[in-house]
């Protein structure tokens, strides 16, 4: 393990949850993506995860220009021995002083609710920031005097007294595992979530007086508390839901925390970029003070040529299709078996397939089945033997996408939530249309029509359905597809043009290289000639990224006392 005294001081640290370097697809590989495009620039990643037995095996072979892989724990199993050693005289306060202590604390969680980070920031310096503090925060959770003032002040949360010490003390435990080590030095923190990656973001640029960039790949504060409720993933999560929903006290208070801590996150960030327009109205809905000169959409990209074999395959499929309307259609679906992907509803959307007269598929399951749920796992097997579908579902595991893809006719997406994911992406490049559900920058992505500069313009890749309606929409806009030729034909041309002409890897990379060279204080070693060009990306709601837009000032925010039970990959 390293130590952040012993790290090199880098350009930019990225700060990850459970994901780079150690997971792979999505979030990691749009993080090697911007890595790799970005040779002159020194990166260390700071890696948030549970424990050291999390995995730790580097599946990218990262670059050299990564100079350290910072390691996080939040279990309190690795901090124990530190956390637990803090005892009210560790404070060096009388009992009136102590009092005082935990009122203000109150008081600056209130104050957050208000929009008024200032007073949890001053906290923050003096009994957190390892750089300033004069005191240990966290000793206060043992003294008489914060027991008094919690029950006065959260009697009304509706737990026993011993319950909220508890919900405290986890607040308390794991914001240690987060805050109270020095984090290591870079000029800017390039954050890819709200929660856990902005609170340690936010107080690595209080502490080293950097940058902080926040790329928010999915809506981190809406994913976590659908999570915690066991919602339906595609609802919106609006500011004042923790106050106004039935839900349990212990549901509540940690809804509450998670609404208000993103809240809390987003002032920090001197830049904000979201993959797709809908996201920053999503953010506002959760009370984010979110302003026009500080955000940037950026998109996700491809490496077209990387396609181009199965872009051929493809363009000669294409003829068979249209000449033989009764040949066996290859389906994929591309994801991890998991609920949130929705494999069990697209069972019986196959079902449902079936009984209409629609035999002439297969579907092939590219994807993860080892680290997921085996309990899900068996129910959709168990299901695919009841309704006789065997012969129809082969499990083929983790596949190279690129080397497959342009086997298949058509990608199967019926996930409950989305970015704006990579894989739809690898499938248009290869001109193979989605069916999928209108969740996250879908819409944006396969559906809207799509305008460039030279007047060029896209209509839809794909099929869109509502995520409440998976079974029967997914069943209808397969048959449609199988059913009219001519308009599978024109999604599959239509998506290979989206791409080349709205989602290439290199224009949303120089985006990426244009912000960092905005934000100020990088070296001056960049190579001419690099990819400084603005990105053609200017299709309905996709913006470039002039250079006045990104802020000059530092905007001030700052960490709450906050964390929850586990770390979970967005």
């Amino acid at each position: 393990m390293s130590y952040p005294g012993e790290l090199p001081a880098v350009d930019v640290a990225i700060v990850m949850e459970s994901t780079y370097p150690y997971l792979k697809g999505g979030v990691s590989a749009v993080v090697h993506d911007i890595v790799t495009s970005n040779p002159e620039i020194t990166y260390g990643i700071i890696h948030l995860t549970w424990d050291s037995a999390a995995p730790n095996t580097d599946l990218y072979g990262m670059p050299d220009n990564v100079r350290w892989v910072h390691p996080v724990f939040l279990s309190m199993q690795e901090h124990r021995g530190t956390f637990m050693a803090l005892t009210p005289k560790a404070l060096g306060m009388n009992a009136r002083e102590r009092t005082a202590l935990a009122d203000r604390l109150f008081d600056a969680l209130h104050a957050i609710t208000e929009g008024d980070m200032e007073p949890m920031w001053q906290i923050y310096d003096e009994g957190m920031n390892p750089r300033t503090r004069r005191y240990p925060v966290w000793a206060l959770l043992g003294s008489r005097e914060f027991l008094h003032v919690l029950q006065s002040r959260w009697g009304a949360l509706g737990l026993s007294l011993s319950e909220t010490f508890w919900l405290m003390r986890e607040f308390f435990s794991l914001s240690y595992a987060l805050l109270a080590d020095d984090i290591p030095k870079a000029t800017v923190y390039h954050a890819h979530t709200t929660g856990y990656a902005s609170l340690v973001s936010a107080a690595a640029s209080r502490q080293h007086g950097a940058r902080f960039l926040l790329t928010e790949h999915n809506l981190y504060v809406r994913d976590t508390v659908n999570t915690l409720l066991e919602r339906n993933m595609a609802l919106r999560v609006r500011g004042d839901d923790w106050r106004r929903l039935d839900v349990t006290p212990h549901q509540r208070a940690w809804m509450a925390w998670w609404i208000e801590m993103g809240r809390f996150c987003y002032p920090s960030a001197h830049h904000i970029t979201y993959l797709y327009p809908d996201a920053v109205e999503e953010a506002r809905d959760l009370g984010a003070p979110v302003r026009d000169d500080m955000i940037s959409i950026v998109p996700n990209g491809m490496v077209v040529r990387k396609f181009d074999d199965a872009y051929r395959q493809r363009l000669d499929a294409l003829e068979r299709i249209i000449r033989d309307d009764r040949r066996t259609w290859r389906f994929a679906y591309i994801a991890r078996v998991v609920p949130i992907k929705g494999l069990l509803e697209f069972i019986d959307s196959a079902r449902l397939l079936q009984e209409r007269g629609f035999t002439n598929w297969t579907l092939d399951i590219l994807g993860p089945t080892d680290h997921v749920e085996p309990g899900y796992l068996q129910r959709c097997l168990r299901k695919i033997e009841a309704f006789g579908l065997q012969d129809r579902f082969v499990f083929r595991g983790t596949v190279n996408v690129p080397a497959v893809i342009g086997d298949f006719d058509l990608l199967v997406l019926p996930s409950f939530n989305e970015g704006q994911p990579m894989v739809v992406l690898e499938a248009m490049t290869a001109a193979v249309p989605t069916v999928g559900t209108e969740v996250g920058g879908m819409r944006q992505l396969i559906g809207d029509r799509l305008v460039h500069h030279t007047g060029r313009s896209w209509d839809a890749c794909g099929r869109l359905v509502d995520p409440a309606d998976i079974v029967g929409g997914m069943a209808a806009a397969i048959q449609d597809l199988m059913e009219d030729l001519e308009s599978y034909e024109s999604l599959a041309r239509n998506a290979r043009g989206r791409v080349e002409d709205f989602f290439q890897l290199h224009e949303a990379m120089a985006l990426y290289y244009r912000l960092y060279r905005a934000l100020p204080g990088l070296p001056d070693r960049w190579s001419p000639g690099r990819a400084t060009q603005s990105a053609t990306v200017r299709a309905s709601g996709v913006a470039r990224v002039p250079r006045s837009s990104v802020p000059r000032g530092r905007h001030s925010a700052g960490p709450p006392l906050t964390a929850f039970h586990d770390a979970r990959s967005v």
